[in-house]
C-alpha cells in the first residue's frame, strides 16, 4: 500500500487588515521531510512540490482539502508544500 505525508511551511504571522501573513520558506519544511523520512527509514516512492490557493484560510482544511476555494488571482493567495509519497511497510502506518 502506499501513502503520503505534507509537509506545509508553518504560518510565523497570522497578518491583519493591512500587513501580509508570514510563513516559514518551502526550503524549511524540505528539511522537515528530510528529517522525518530519515527517522522513519521509508521507502520513498514520489516527492513533489504542490501549489493550492488558500489553504490557509479558516474556511479551508489545509493541504488535504479536496475543493479549495477562488474568486480569482486578485482574492487567491497560492500556497506551496512537499508531498511526499511512501510505501507503507508490513504492519501499522508510521506515526505522523
Amino acid at each position: 500500500m502506499i501513502a503520503y505525508h505534507d509537509f506545509v511551511p508553518r504560518v510565523t504571522d497570522r497578518g491583519g487588515l493591512f500587513k501580509q501573513a508570514q510563513f516559514d520558506t518551502l526550503r524549511d519544511a524540505l528539511h522537515e521531510a528530510n528529517a522525518w523520512i530519515g527517522e522513519r527509514h521509508l521507502k520513498v516512492l514520489n516527492v513533489e512540490t504542490v501549489v493550492l490557493p488558500n489553504m490557509h484560510t479558516s474556511w479551508e482544511e489545509g493541504s488535504e482539502d479536496a475543493s479549495l476555494r477562488t474568486s480569482g488571482e486578485i482574492s487567491a493567495m497560492w500556497h506551496q508544500f512537499i508531498r511526499v509519497w511512501y510505501e507503507l511497510p508490513d504492519g501499522p502506518p508510521p506515526l505522523a
